[in-house]
């Protein structure tokens, strides 16, 4: 590996501000904000809109389709309009 030319790898603090969940995980992203977590030490600070903590799919809060399919709805809706 070329010296000098990869980011530094080191443990940042994530903050999901919709569910309000922190999240301390190795990543290289750049940040100049900082932070205290509850374990007293201080991070680099990252917030986030979504993560798996608060997005649909994971928190099981996602729509459910209806049973029948795209096409049925499609010809329930436009029954009435008949090619004529």
């Amino acid at each position: 590996m070329k010296a000098g030319i990869h980011p530094a790898y080191r443990t940042v603090l994530f903050h999901d501000t919709a569910a309000d969940a922190y999240f301390l995980i190795g990543s290289t992203v750049d940040t100049d904000r900082t932070q205290v977590h509850s374990d007293g030490q201080t991070y680099p600070y990252v917030a986030l809109d979504v993560s798996s903590a608060s997005h649909p799919v994971y928190t099981g809060q996602q729509r459910k389709t209806t049973v029948e399919g795209r096409v049925a709805g499609f010809n329930k809706r436009f029954a009435g309009f008949t090619g004529k």
